[in-house]
């Protein structure tokens, strides 16, 4: 019997954090309040950030305040640096999504730091979080390659990996960050650091940039990672990060899941159902196509000239 596979929504924080237009509090938190309805295990909530750098998560105070929070959701807050922990543990977060880049290029552009500056500050960023009920997990951006550097050795994510569960850090998300992987690309490194690290959460977070997103997921789950970041509508991408688009999306990616005959304990017809809110909120298509086709079992009347028959 195949484990159930775990769906964790990153669209209120990933997924608005590049809109155009500011998405209004209330609509924030009507959304997160909605998704927590639908059986998804996490909600990645917003980010703590600066809101020069990400004036779309400005209010991230706000809304962690004027959410309803279910029993059976776990509400993430990303956070960049110090300042970020301590107000994501003010806000009540249970569990701090730490980041860092695994190539130069993007850890200087998005971070101002090289990965190992990442990593030298992390352990004052644990260390705040030290007696408190709180997850921690570390987001490896550019995992599978980097839109300034090129390839990224997967013996430098092995490296990396070393480093953070050195620290204590007991879960790790894999980054797609601009949707360069592939699916042979994504079982080699989930199934290495799986064999290393089998007591670790590891999640896969893709990118749909190359529409290779639900090849990755599956590439990763056939690995034996049961962990998936996704973003309603397909919605998201990296201000920092140039071509990036939209993560994989979380109604396809339950869809196909369910089509498999695989439990993710999310109730479709209710995900899809919310994501239909989607375009007015953000005030434009996404690209989600479950909620568009419908599901694989959707069956139409014949046509009249084939009844007639």
């Amino acid at each position: 019997m195949n484990p159930r596979v775990i769906i964790q929504e990153v669209a209120p924080r990933d997924g608005l954090q590049i809109e155009e237009r500011f998405v209004p509090t209330a609509d924030k938190i009507a959304l997160i309040d909605a998704l927590s309805q639908t059986g998804v295990a996490k909600i990645e909530a917003t980010s703590f950030t600066s809101p020069r750098a990400i004036p779309n998560l400005a209010d991230a105070g706000e809304v962690m305040a004027g959410i309803t929070r279910h029993p059976d959701v776990d509400y993430v807050a990303l956070v960049p640096n110090e300042r970020g922990v301590e107000r994501a543990l003010a806000a009540n977060a249970d569990e701090l999504n730490l980041v860092m880049s695994a190539s130069d290029g993007h850890g200087l552009a998005n971070l101002r730091m090289t990965p190992w500056q990442s990593l030298d500050r992390f352990p004052a960023m644990i260390e705040q979080a030290r007696g408190r009920d709180v997850f921690i997990n570390a987001s490896i951006s550019t995992a599978f390659g980097c839109p300034f550097d090129g390839e990224v050795p997967a013996s430098r994510i092995i490296e990396i990996v070393e480093r953070l569960t050195s620290l204590g850090i007991r879960g790790v998300s894999l980054c797609d960050t601009t949707g360069m992987a592939n699916p042979r690309q994504v079982r080699t490194l989930c199934e290495e650091v799986l064999e290393r690290w089998p007591e670790l959460a590891v999640t896969l977070h893709v990118h749909n940039t190359r529409g290779m997103g639900l090849a990755n997921a599956l590439s990763a789950w056939q690995a034996g990672v049961t962990r998936f970041d996704a973003a309603l509508g397909g919605l998201g991408g990296c201000p920092f990060a140039p071509g990036a688009s939209g993560n994989v999306c979380t109604e396809d990616l339950v869809h196909m899941f369910e089509e498999m005959g695989v439990d993710t304990g999310v109730d479709l017809d209710a995900l899809l159902a919310v994501s239909q809110t989607l375009p007015e909120r953000v005030g434009h298509d996404v690209p989600g196509q479950v909620v568009k086709a419908g599901r694989a079992n959707r069956r139409y009347p014949l046509p009249a000239s084939v009844r007639a028959r």
